[in-house]
């Protein structure tokens, strides 16, 4: 299922969602112009769960250890990988950003890929594979997304045998089936012990993520009922 958009309308404008598209892609361009020197980039600036374990006993606190936490939310291994992210950011974030504001926002994409990086980490500590992609991070505001508008009908290309078709299926259907396809995508990799070795799909930060923002939805959401003031000519 590939989601086109959805049927609720942002009441202000997504400024730190863009924001984040346009560096996403900024990001994805740079990485096109390194040629020959994109893999050793990649391996600076993704995060690697092996190296980030084995320099816990030597300095826990260095910033060149956590630097890649962050910087690998911004990477991405190839156009199908940055187009489907920044696609899902655009279609979700803009109304997760509405319900809490643009400082908060920010500041909850970045903890939900903060997180959603070592939920990957855990499931594969041993791995030398650079984790990169906005992924984890994006899987946070998808999570928020499921708690603020279950009902939202999300208009989806869905393919039937040989042919797509479009439906409009109600959010808590298509993501609760999409983090049902992470957590068992998720789970078979766990039995393949080869599988962190070899890289691939990051299916538990996309788990981490999505329930690190169900949960923060909660605590960064604007509170209801308000105080709304009047204009002073008003008695």
């Amino acid at each position: 299922m590939f989601p086109l958009k959805d049927d609720v309308p942002s009441s202000s404008f997504p400024a730190i969602n863009l924001w984040l598209i346009i560096v996403n892609v900024l990001c994805f361009v740079y990485e096109l112009m390194l040629g020959d020197h994109l893999n050793p980039f990649l391996s600076t600036y993704g995060f690697v769960p092996a190296r980030f374990m084995a320099a816990q006993a030597e300095n826990y606190f260095d910033f060149g250890r956590f630097l890649p936490v962050f910087s690998s939310m911004f990477l991405h291994g190839g156009f199908l990988h940055v187009i489907s992210n920044m696609w899902m950011l655009w279609i979700f974030g803009d109304n997760v950003e509405d319900s809490m504001g643009h400082g908060r926002y920010l500041f909850f994409y970045l903890l939900c890929g903060f997180v959603s990086v070592f939920a990957q980490g855990l499931s594969a500590p041993g791995s030398v594979v650079p984790m990169i992609g906005a992924s984890g991070a994006i899987s946070g505001v998808l999570g928020a997304y499921f708690v603020l508008h279950p009902r939202a009908r999300i208009t989806t290309l869905v393919p039937i045998f040989f042919f797509l078709t479009i439906i409009r299926i109600p959010a808590f259907v298509f993501l609760g089936f999409w983090i049902l396809l992470q957590i068992l995508q998720g789970s078979a990799n766990l039995l393949d012990t080869g599988a962190g070795a070899k890289g691939g799909v990051a299916w538990w930060a996309h788990v981490g993520g999505f329930v690190m923002g169900f949960v923060l939805i909660h605590l960064f959401r604007k509170k209801k009922g308000r105080l709304v003031r009047k204009p002073w000519y008003q008695f």
